[in-house]
């Protein structure tokens, strides 16, 4: 094979490889990324086996076809240190020898057979449909600081993508849950879709997230039974699914929360901030003392000390309720309106949280104790 490629197209392609490939791999193949250099175009495939993504380059100058399968950590640690914009030339003068060579560096890289690395074709043509990249992003970004980290109960550590129908309009709903906390957010779909419900793994959300930041048009989706297959212009992400049921998380969105506190975003986000930071590890609950049009917030840690904060709210009652102040930084994040509008019922139930520049995201925080 002989190829030359421009360094800025191949530096992005590899650092997507990056977060697909295990840095602790058993099988040494799965440290290694697929070239493939054939009908006008180079395509790279990086797996864990459970992850599988591929990305086209089709900015490329062919001069013989070929594919071989290199290390993916080193060959990205050169490539980005070359000068951008450069062109890098390639070419395997030995079977499991690849040379790149840009400006004056020469580099010999060891190869793995490329029979070796595991491919699977599937037939994904079933069930497609297709939705706005910004939107599909939105549904990743307002649900995944949600997703458990218990190993337990592997059926949390995803988002839970579903049809979901309102009022004649079909949507499609995401949901995500640690069962301290929960995030549930929809996009209007422009008709009905063939579409089973699925829990898409944390490492594919991420991956999807970085993927979709850099990309403006449609993705198609497709899935099977226990995967599904995610196309945008270039790239291609396939991944298994977590099998498992999620729970109804409907019955979890609180019904009876009547008092509404309203405070403005940034304030509110600036201010639980400050006052959490008396607390190391974020583990000591911020004390929400409100009262008439009044928020007093305080964190106590007997190690450190206390810091205490007021503002000024709409509210009409008096209340006491503390909460874990990461848990309330997160959704405060993702908000994208001016205010933020929390429902309360008592101390000890849980609260809603809505968006007014967002009516299609909800999201609910447990108190803490105490």
């Amino acid at each position: 094979m002989k190829f030359n490629v421009n360094q800025q197209d191949l530096q992005k392609s590899l650092s997507y490889c990056q977060g697909v490939i295990e840095k602790r791999s058993t099988l040494p193949i799965l440290s290694n990324v697929l070239l493939d250099v054939s009908n006008s175009k180079l395509t790279i495939t990086a797996t864990d086996l459970d992850l599988i993504f591929i990305h086209n380059i089709s900015n490329v100058d062919i001069l013989e076809e070929g594919k071989t399968t290199t290390s993916s950590s080193i060959m990205y640690d050169i490539v980005r240190k070359f000068s951008s914009g450069n062109k890098i030339n390639f070419s395997n003068p030995e079977e499991n020898r690849l040379q790149l060579e840009s400006e004056k560096s020469l580099f010999n890289l060891n190869c793995i057979t490329p029979s070796e690395f595991p491919l699977t074709e599937e037939n994904f043509t079933d069930n497609e449909f297709l939705i706005n990249s910004k939107e599909l992003l939105k549904l990743l970004n307002k649900c995944k600081f949600s997703v458990s980290n218990d190993e337990t109960r592997h059926y949390l550590s995803g988002i839970f993508f579903h049809q979901t129908q309102k009022d004649e309009k079909m949507f499609l709903t995401a949901a995500a849950t640690d069962s301290h906390r929960m995030s549930i957010s929809k996009v209007r779909l422009q008709s009905e879709i063939k579409f089973e419900p699925i829990i898409l793994p944390k490492k594919t959300i991420f991956q999807l997230c970085s993927l979709l930041e850099d990309y403006e048009g449609d993705v198609k989706i497709s899935n099977i039974k226990s995967k599904i297959k995610f196309e945008l212009n270039d790239s291609i992400l396939i991944s298994k699914l977590i099998d498992g049921k999620f729970p109804n998380y409907v019955q979890v969105i609180p019904k009876e929360n009547k008092k509404k506190l309203e405070i403005d975003l940034k304030l509110f986000l600036n201010s639980v901030d400050r006052v959490a930071s008396v607390s190391l590890d974020k583990k000591d609950g911020v004390k929400f003392s409100l009262s008439k049009d009044m928020l007093n917030l305080s964190v106590n840690n007997s190690n450190s000390g206390d810091g205490k904060e007021s503002l000024n709210v709409k509210f009409e009652h008096e209340l006491d309720v503390s909460f874990n102040s990461r848990y309330l930084i997160d959704v405060a994040s993702q908000l994208n309106g001016e205010s933020i509008q929390i429902y309360l019922k008592d101390s000890s139930s849980p609260a809603l949280i809505r968006d007014p520049a967002d009516f299609d995201s909800i999201y609910v925080v447990m108190p803490m104790k105490g």
